[in-house]
């Protein structure tokens, strides 16, 4: 844990892994020693938001290192602008070479390359189709139906035996009936069947043995590089191979967190998010217990390649100069706030698992503790670029560095986190009644509180120190009239401070600002407000620090 080369970086991110389902989080009965054992070499942070929670914007928002409401990305299937600067983007000027292998959700803005005249096939449309990765593998998780393009995962599946008309459908997503036919994935009710595929053919492993795949080709090159292994579970449709199917069962499911008057009187947008199909499926504690019992299976089965992936990297020499960083992209509801899905702001939701081993010796203080500062995964593409060696560029990047906090320095950090997330998109907006453009709340988050600002409704309040479960919303309560004010002011101060312009640095801007009674225009022949010869003169006097010739 002590070599001084550091040169890798191995970004591992699961897709709607919630932060309280971990071992090393405190889950009474998940089982993830890897995952644990990857806590124990770094600094596991208690206290990481997403900046929206769900999986195309939060992701946009971690390639970036921006905010929803910088880089415009504001849901699954709204393309991130053509020119937005990725971590591909920083990484590459600096000669690291930035690898997918797995999910993005990224959505190319193909009006915007037909406007510039860019081929989506070139190097540069491949950088802005992929969010700046060079796709070693994309593979998004889910496809369903037919006549799509076949994937990568597909030929592997039919040149390992599983042939069918979609083999993902058939194999991966699906389960087997007593009288060998299909039982379909999708529908929860078969959530406690194994999956058709064997464990080892299935996309999970698929996925690891693609990083690991990339990391053996890599070795013959003398490129650094940041690789992004990005799995697509414990992300729906929830099924999972043998014998992850039955490693768990009712009794090791924890209770429901929710509150009766979360139910009877409840916000109007958390009313009309209870009302969507995969919520009122959630109030069943039968679906409850079939469902998270096959979700911890899915979230044990990443731990296990997880332990095949260190093993590995072990093995090839790599853990000593490589920065490891595991977290999620959100959570999942589960049926707690009788909820599905993640749209809301309560933990179970914009709250995610976040562990990074740095492996220089300036972080061996900190390893195997806990950090609650308020982190945002806009912070991980400054940690990478000065890991790697950059230069930071706080012009364009929202996000502050972790290596301050992975190295044991005090430092002053941030007061709050923020998340957004715009319902234009979901049934709640019509039975709210807004229209498209009125749909954008905002999470603000402090140690003790946490405020929803959502326009044209009231707000939400919840009291996080003495209320951590967050069933009771205060926003209504008078007493509390002055915790609004002060969360409000928070969180204008966060719109008075937005980084769009990014085509300066500020260190160019400080340089060029004039002094106090210096004009930067005069030597070029621009006389703005001199009154007459004579003060012109003078001001030409001073900046040359001599008279000037008569004539």
């Amino acid at each position: 844990m002590t070599s001084r080369n550091a040169r890798n970086v191995l970004f591992i991110m699961c897709d709607q892994l919630r932060h309280d389902y971990l071992g090393c989080y405190g889950h009474p009965t998940l089982k993830t020693p890897n995952i644990d054992r990857l806590a124990a070499r770094g600094l596991r942070f208690s206290r990481a938001y997403v900046q929206s929670t769900i999986c195309g914007p939060s992701r946009m928002s971690a390639y970036t290192g921006r905010y929803v409401r910088s880089h415009g990305s504001s849901q699954n299937g709204v393309p991130l602008r053509i020119g937005e600067p990725t971590l591909g983007s920083h990484l590459r000027e600096i000669g690291i070479r930035t690898v997918l292998a797995g999910k993005t959700h990224m959505r190319p803005d193909e009006e915007g390359m037909r406007r510039l005249g860019i081929d989506p096939a070139s190097p540069i449309g491949v950088e802005t189709s992929q969010c700046g990765f060079e796709p070693f593998e994309r593979d998004d998780g889910l496809h369903p139906g037919t006549g799509r393009p076949e994937t990568a995962y597909d030929r592997y599946l039919r040149d390992h035996g599983f042939a069918a008309d979609n083999p993902w459908e058939y194999w991966a997503a699906s389960a087997g009936g007593p009288d060998g036919t299909s039982l379909d994935g999708w529908l929860l009710s078969h959530a406690d069947k194994p999956a058709r595929i064997p464990a080892e053919h299935s996309e999970t492993a698929y996925m690891t043995d693609r990083a690991m795949d990339f990391m053996r080709k890599a070795r013959r090159d003398p490129e650094p590089w940041c690789l992004h292994l990005s799995y697509i579970k414990p992300h729906w449709p929830y099924i999972v191979p043998a014998p992850y199917h039955g490693l768990y069962g009712p009794d090791d499911v924890v209770p429901v967190l929710r509150g009766e008057a979360e139910r009877t009187a409840p916000h109007p947008l958390h009313a009309a998010f209870q009302n969507e199909r995969h919520s009122r499926v959630f109030a069943s504690e039968t679906a409850r217990r079939r469902v998270i019992a096959c979700y911890m299976g899915l979230i044990t089965q990443i731990d296990d390649q997880i332990g095949r992936l260190l093993d590995f990297m072990e093995a090839q020499a790599l853990l000593d100069n490589t920065m490891i960083v595991f977290t999620s992209d959100h959570g999942d509801y589960l049926g707690d706030h009788w909820l599905g899905e993640k749209q809301m702001f309560h933990d179970a939701s914009v709250r995610v698992p976040l562990i990074v081993c740095d492996p220089a010796a300036a972080a061996d203080t900190t390893r195997g503790g806990v950090s609650d500062a308020l982190v945002e995964m806009i912070d991980l593409a400054p940690t990478f670029l000065e890991f790697l060696g950059g230069d930071p560029k706080p012009h364009v990047l929202e996000g502050r560095s972790l290596l301050p906090l992975l190295h044991g320095r005090t430092v002053d950090w941030r007061r709050f986190a923020i998340s957004e997330y715009d319902y234009a998109w979901d049934t709640a907006r019509l039975e709210t009644g807004r229209d498209v453009q009125e749909c954008r709340m905002v999470m603000v988050v402090t140690r003790r509180w946490k405020y929803v600002h959502v326009p044209f409704m009231r707000p939400i309040l919840f009291d996080l120190e003495n209320d951590p479960a967050e069933l009771e919303d205060l926003a209504t309560n008078p007493a509390c009239g002055h915790i609004l004010a002060r969360m409000q002011a928070l969180l204008v101060s966060w719109y008075e401070a937005p980084r769009n312009r990014i085509t300066v640095a500020d260190d160019v801007i400080a340089r060029r600002t004039p002094l106090p009674g210096t004009d930067p225009f005069i030597e070029a022949g621009i006389k703005i407000g001199y009154w007459d010869e004579k003060e012109l003169r003078e001001q030409l006097e001073r900046q040359s620090g001599s008279p000037l010739r008569p004539g």
